[in-house]
């Protein structure tokens, strides 16, 4: 299960095309499509992990865009861009707020992540046993990772959107006007041959 999340059937670059695919055929203008992409990268950029299908959702609606784009767009968070997205977000934020990680952040967001989670575990745990609760590894993840990521990924993750809009407008609108034109041309074919059924 995890091989196949890591490294979906097919490879990543089956993946996308998929997705780029539906994009493609979504009913729509290439405009709401356009901003449900927008608000799902934006979305990719947050430490919201678990929720980023909500809060496309929410972001899209609000934006009047495709809400069914949005989520395919979440897609650009993967096992292969989380990393640098992690990276720009997290030094971009201790940037904007003036403060410093504590270690590189490319080698201790992960080990954070595993902290907290251990907090949280320990901190369940300790609801139903004399177990004391642990907020150390909580705090330094809200500080280290969460609030900076929280902070920094807005910049980047509007410039991606705002790259992804500005493509995915006209590829959509040009594979919106062929797909009608062939859907003409079928059409006027259906319409000549039932001409020709009835003449004959």
């Amino acid at each position: 299960m995890l091989a196949r999340f890591l490294w979906p059937r097919g490879g990543w670059g089956r993946a996308f095309q998929y997705v780029q695919h539906r994009l493609r055929r979504l009913p729509g203008t290439p405009e709401q499509i356009a901003r449900g992409i927008f608000a799902g990268a934006v979305t990719v950029f947050t430490p919201l992990f678990g929720l980023h299908f909500l809060v496309a959702a929410l972001l899209a609606k609000v934006m009047r865009g495709s809400i069914l784009a949005a989520l395919l767009a979440t897609f650009i968070g993967n096992p292969l861009t989380y990393v640098p997205i992690a990276v720009i977000s997290l030094q971009t934020g201790h940037f904007l707020l003036g403060t410093s990680p504590r270690g590189e952040v490319d080698e201790s967001v992960f080990a954070k992540f595993g902290g907290a989670a251990g907090d949280l575990w320990h901190n369940f745990l300790a609801i139903f046993t004399p177990e004391r609760a642990h907020w150390h590894e909580l705090g330094v993840f809200y500080h280290d990772v969460f609030f900076p990521w929280l902070v920094g990924g807005i910049i980047p993750g509007v410039i991606c959107g705002l790259i992804c809009y500005y493509l995915s407008v006209p590829v959509i609108r040009a594979y919106q006007k062929r797909r009608a034109l062939r859907l003409r041309k079928k059409m006027d074919k259906l319409r000549r041959q039932a001409g020709a059924t009835d003449g004959g």
